[in-house]
């Protein structure tokens, strides 16, 4: 009877291996004679295999050898981020041929797969902590912290150097904190920490790896990156939908606006779509939700709509992503500054932008060379846009108003392309008035073929109605300066190629100019003098003449009511 425990156990099969030995005889032997020369004794020749042929000389193992200078030029590119396979063959087109490199693949490949567990041997994170130890003393501003667990073994660590943190005091109002990303042999948490500089690209602030993602976790990451960075709070933050770090986030840094990439939302979403994922129409309408809603209004209603349309009302994960509503939809994300993170496009260019080239066999040494690559390029490409704006002027094809050609001089290039685009929208805005009522005119502002961005604008408030009643011409002030202000640009667009049209807009808009000027002086000494034809009899008014004087030798102070 077979024992129940035997027939559990597994046994490993054993390894194939080819047999490289036939008892060859084939030798020759030597010994030192009296006189110290090598003396032959015995010479078999007779082999009982084939001889091996020249061309394959270089494979055995007598003409193989890993010198002190291969070494060097493989650590070398091993710290460049290279693979493998990318050393080896830059080696032997470098050689002009794998056979002239001096030793083979399967040299290579070991040779590499020592050298990494030379760093795990040697503990991968306390080598990662000695790397931070020595870039501390060559960087005195250079910060890092390490976390252990009950063990004594490392849990967390957290570093940032020097310029991060000039970095983080200049562009530290957004900060965008992302911890999905996970590339490393131990699996650990890799959180970098990312801003928007003056040429809306990405900037490295910290990174960090964490051992999970609970509440402690983040709680000790965030309070140790505001440490390292002087306490200085951003004024808005973005993460991905995690239920732990927002309570972190809560804990930590209450006061700033937490909220939620849409490259990340729209990741997750398209998880839940199902059998949805080939609806286009579905699509549209969620991205329509996601992206175009200009007031919470519109926002409520298409969310509605597209629930009772695909028959998800009750669907777990929609429910919880309409209850973080605040944190995600545009039409309620407008009152604070974001960096355009809260545009789709934004948003995925961050999270893309890591570019981290590692693996699950990553080492956490080996990435921190990769890390610090990624940190360097994002500088050099600052440098190249630093180098670019001081050298160069925006150019537009629109005509460069006084608003124009001020934001060419005080924005950067990335910056003023995103001003001149909002300024092309503005211009080509409609106003249409939709009612008025006692208290307030309402209009509605739509750009031109886009019917989605319509929106309902109030013009006035109580006060301001008081002063626009009885078809007070200033009422239509607005709409009709707008209207204005698209033809005449209209006008100068079709002008602005030809000399003789330019001239003639010049010449036409001295003399309306004048002609406007010319009727304000008429309008204004009409008004003087009705007001001197209604001035009162001085003989029949003395005590209201005695009033009126007294009354102005008294300073009076005007209230000026600006608006916010």
């Amino acid at each position: 009877m077979v024992d129940e425990e035997d027939v559990n156990v597994k046994t490993r099969k054993p390894r194939q291996v080819s047999i490289t030995r036939s008892n060859c005889k084939a030798c020759i032997r030597e010994k030192v004679n009296k006189e110290g020369q090598f003396e032959v004794v015995a010479h078999v020749i007779q082999h009982n295999h084939e001889l091996t042929k020249p061309q394959w000389y270089y494979l055995h193992r007598s003409e193989r050898k890993m010198t002190e200078e291969k070494v060097v030029t493989i650590k070398t590119m091993k710290s460049s981020g290279l693979t493998t396979m990318d050393t080896y063959n830059y080696m032997a087109t470098e050689a002009g041929g794998e056979q002239n490199i001096g030793h083979s693949v399967v040299d290579h490949l070991n040779f590499c797969s020592r050298l990494r567990m030379e760093q795990i041997e040697a503990g991968d994170a306390q080598t990662l902590v000695n790397i931070l130890s020595q870039e501390k003393s060559e960087d005195p501003n250079f910060f890092f912290r390490v976390k252990f667990d009950k063990e004594g073994r490392i849990c967390n660590i957290f570093w940032r150097d020097s310029m991060m943190l000039e970095d983080y005091r200049i562009y530290g109002d957004v900060l965008v904190f992302d911890t999905t990303y996970r590339t490393n042999r131990y699996n650990l948490i890799c959180a970098p920490f990312v801003g928007i500089n003056n040429h809306w690209h990405n900037c490295m602030f910290a990174c960090a790896f964490i051992g999970d993602e609970t509440t402690d976790s983040f709680v000790w990451l965030l309070q140790t990156f505001f440490k390292a960075m002087e306490d200085r709070k951003p004024t808005s933050i973005f993460t991905d939908q995690d239920q732990e770090m927002a309570n972190a986030i809560l804990e930590v840094i209450p006061n700033t606006r937490h909220r939620l990439c849409i490259w990340h939302l729209e990741q997750n979403a398209i998880t839940r779509f199902g059998a949805l994922k080939k609806d286009k129409e579905f699509k549209f309408a969620f991205n329509q939700c996601l992206k175009m809603c200009v007031t919470e209004q519109e926002f409520e209603a298409k969310w509605q709509a597209m629930l009772q349309k695909y028959e998800l009302t009750k669907h777990s994960w929609y429910k919880r992503v309409y209850e973080l509503k605040d944190k995600w939809c545009p039409a309620l994300c407008r009152d604070f500054f974001s960096a355009g993170i809260l545009s789709s496009q934004s948003s995925e260019s961050t999270n893309h932008a890591i570019g981290f080239r590692a693996s699950k066999a990553t080492t956490l040494t080996e990435f921190y060379t990769i890390f610090k690559k990624t940190t360097n390029r994002w500088r050099s490409t600052e440098k190249y846009d630093e180098f670019t704006f001081s050298k160069s002027i925006a150019f537009t094809s629109l005509p460069l108003s006084g608003m124009l050609k001020h934001a060419a001089q005080v924005f950067t290039l990335s910056l003023f392309r995103n001003f001149e685009e909002e300024f092309g929208y503005f211009m080509a805005t409609t106003f249409q008035m939709l009612g008025s009522n006692e208290e307030c005119l309402l209009y509605q502002v739509t750009l031109e073929d886009k019917p989605w961005s319509a929106h309902q604008t109030k013009f006035a408030k109580t006060e301001a109605w008081d002063r626009l009643k009885n078809q007070d011409p200033k009422q239509q002030y607005i709409p009709w300066r707008q209207t204005m202000m698209r033809k005449y640009y209209n006008l100068i667009l079709k002008s602005q190629e030809n000399e003789e049209t330019r001239a003639f807009m010049e010449e036409s808009f001295r003399n309306s100019l004048k002609m406007v000027e010319d009727l304000l002086a008429s309008a204004a000494q009409k008004e003087s003098a009705e007001a001197a034809s209604n001035i009162p009899d001085v003989a029949d008014n003395t005590q209201s003449n005695t009033d009126a004087s007294s009354a102005s030798s008294t300073s009076t102070c005007v209230p000026i009511i600006l608006d916010p």
